[in-house]
């Protein structure tokens, strides 16, 4: 059984921060209990971080994708906002795996917040926010999943 978005109820889920330059990535356990910041991959053409997604995707044996949706603090959906769809859609286009688009208003705030507390610098927090910020994202994605 899945829910409406066709993300299963169990198995691990990858989430991606879309940047303009960046795809912040982050992977759940099996369980989703355990959220892992993986990496940050750096944009360059569409066919080439599709590849890398798909090979995280499967690396980590996924069973859905969570894309982060940068809507406005208004609620409103802005050009970041389609972007991300587009990708999730050129994403689909390619394989056709569940997709959940997850509000991620404040997810970048949250993570430099976290890494802060950790003691990081700034050039560590600027070298890892992206990835970071996807577990948020995912965190939220579960927690919206579950509820």
């Amino acid at each position: 059984m899945s829910d409406a978005t066709g993300i299963p109820p169990t198995g691990p889920l990858l989430a991606l921060d879309p940047g303009e330059k960046t795809l912040g990535v982050a992977v759940t356990n099996s369980e989703r209990g355990i959220i892992t910041p993986v990496e940050t991959i750096q944009r360059r053409k569409f066919s080439v971080d599709a590849a890398r997604v798909f090979e995280l995707y499967d690396e980590f044996r996924c069973v859905g994708l969570v894309i982060g949706l940068p809507i406005n603090m208004d609620g409103s959906i802005g050009p970041r906002a389609q972007s991300a769809r587009a990708l999730g859609t050129n994403l689909k286009r390619l394989r056709d795996i569940p997709i959940l688009y997850q509000d991620e208003r404040l997810s970048s705030d949250k993570a430099e917040q976290r890494l802060r507390a950790t003691g990081k610098k700034r050039d560590e927090i600027d070298r890892l926010i992206d990835a970071y910020a996807a577990s948020v994202i995912l965190e939220d994605a579960i927690e919206a999943l579950s509820g």
